[in-house]
């Protein structure tokens, strides 16, 4: 792509320049949702084998991913992003958060979601994928931990958009997130009995979140997406509230593989969603994409 030399010093342009097209910023969503392998993104992209290992190249010369040797007979490798590939992930996610405002939606700012529109449909589709290897996150416990308890029969993972927030202005379906946090606490040792982990996830900070964690005496992780690398990983639906891009509020039932077993979204009402996705990760690992609901 070419620029103009008094696009030399703009970052707009020069980060125009390694996206290239809608391709490259394709293959960087596939590579953030887990999909690292070449057969895999030429599955997922319908791209030329051709045209593909030009566009995975040109983003290893920008330095935006790198290649990981997995197999040596023959040599096969894994494309994974740097540092500065991890840091476009926010800019992925705000791209699908316009998109799914401005071109799916109607312009309103809003925390929940119609049940016949794009988001909806795509949350749902989550069942039966899984979340990426390796995702960790910064915990409330100190230290960084996996999206999914793996010595656990299933986790439950919920999002809220973040606690202690004045908003500007009242949004649709982003309130209540102490509400949650204290029903989830409140049904915490029944989801021990039941060999099942809780964890929260926000886009808050780590230390804000800690604050909220003693305060509240939150007995479970409450990991920050703060680098909003889940909400890459799972296309999650997000809203611009408070001066940052927060998630909305849904609930995934998780197996130890890290699978998504089942989908709660949009959640309207808190308390019956914290009773029924104790329900359904206790249902066993044989419940398939018919059993999502919401």
């Amino acid at each position: 792509m070419r620029t103009r030399r008094v696009d030399e010093t703009c970052g707009i342009a020069q980060t125009a320049v390694v996206m290239g097209d809608w391709w490259n910023v394709l293959l960087l969503r596939e590579i953030a949702r887990g999909h690292v392998r070449f057969d895999a993104l030429a599955a997922e992209l319908g791209l030329s084998r051709k045209v593909l290992a030009e566009r995975l190249a040109r983003l290893v010369d920008h330095g935006v991913l790198r290649r990981s040797l997995y197999q040596r007979r023959p040599e096969r490798y894994e494309y994974l992003l740097t540092d500065a590939g991890s840091a476009l992930l926010p800019l992925l996610v705000a791209m699908q958060d316009w998109g799914d405002r401005w071109v799916l939606g109607d312009g309103t700012v809003t925390g929940t979601a119609a049940r016949d529109g794009g988001e909806h449909a795509r949350v749902h589709a989550q069942v039966g994928t899984r979340v990426p290897q390796g995702l960790v996150l910064p915990s409330t416990h100190g230290s960084d931990l996996p999206v999914v308890a793996p010595d656990r029969g299933a986790t439950v993972l919920f999002t809220y958009p973040g606690t202690g927030i004045e908003w500007d202005e009242p949004i649709p379906g982003a309130v209540g997130c102490t509400l949650e946090n204290r029903l989830f606490t409140d049904a915490w040792p029944d989801f021990q009995r039941a060999g099942v982990e809780v964890r929260g996830v926000s886009t808050q900070l780590p230390h804000e979140q800690a604050d909220f964690a003693r305060a509240e005496a939150v007995p479970f992780p409450l990991l920050s997406d703060a680098g909003q690398r889940l909400a890459a990983a799972l296309r999650l639906p997000t809203f611009r509230g408070a001066g940052r891009l927060r998630l909305k509020r849904l609930i995934l039932v998780l197996g130890p593989e890290g699978t998504v077993r089942h989908v709660l979204f949009p959640v309207d009402d808190i308390p019956a969603a914290v009773a029924e996705s104790l329900r359904l990760a206790t249902a066993g690992a044989g419940a398939g994409p018919d059993d999502a609901t919401e």
